[in-house]
């Protein structure tokens, strides 16, 4: 039986945010895009923690393993500063990576952004969703997920028999 409805997660990975020094812009951007890309009726789960590793893990554990989330956005920590551990994290708790995300967001970026090589997301999956990193900036997270987001779908079928709609003219456009 296939799955039409389906449970996004997002996690903002931030300490400034976390302490309220800082809005969070990510987590909404991602909540934004979402929006827009899915036909399908989905549910949230959200979150902003600190950049700490041990709490990245847990949370991303949380969100697939209790909370049932088919798929997981982080946004931050994943540049070059010590504190940016979210990709490690996110490696220590999939089963399996996906190179190919990563590579695809990298190379999409490197077209406007030259920094962008800097950039150290990953995507994998534990059980049955997909973990995705995206970097911090709006502008950032809308060209990576537009850079991957067609795999996505038949990813999350492959996982757990999902059936998600999204709408091609918007994820398109955006690639």
């Amino acid at each position: 039986m296939k799955k039409t409805k389906i449970k996004v997660g997002f996690i903002t990975v931030s300490d400034r945010a976390a302490h309220g020094e800082y809005e969070d812009i990510g987590g909404p951007a991602m909540q934004d895009w979402i929006q827009q890309a899915l036909l399908s009726k989905y549910e949230i789960e959200s979150v902003i923690i600190e950049d700490e590793q041990n709490l990245i893990e847990n949370t991303i554990v949380d969100f697939a393993d209790n909370k049932g989330c088919n798929l997981i956005l982080t946004t931050g920590g994943t540049g070059p500063t010590t504190r940016d551990v979210t990709p490690e994290a996110t490696r220590a708790v999939c089963e399996r990576i996906f190179d190919g995300f990563a590579e695809q967001m990298r190379a999409v970026s490197l077209r406007s952004v030259p920094t962008a090589i800097l950039s150290r997301q990953i995507a994998g999956t534990r059980g049955k969703s997909l973990i995705i990193n995206l970097p911090g900036k709006p502008d950032a997270i809308a060209v990576c997920l537009g850079a991957v987001f067609l795999a996505v779908p038949k990813c999350l079928e492959l996982l757990d028999g999902s059936n998600i709609q999204i709408d091609l003219d918007f994820v398109e456009q955006e690639f």
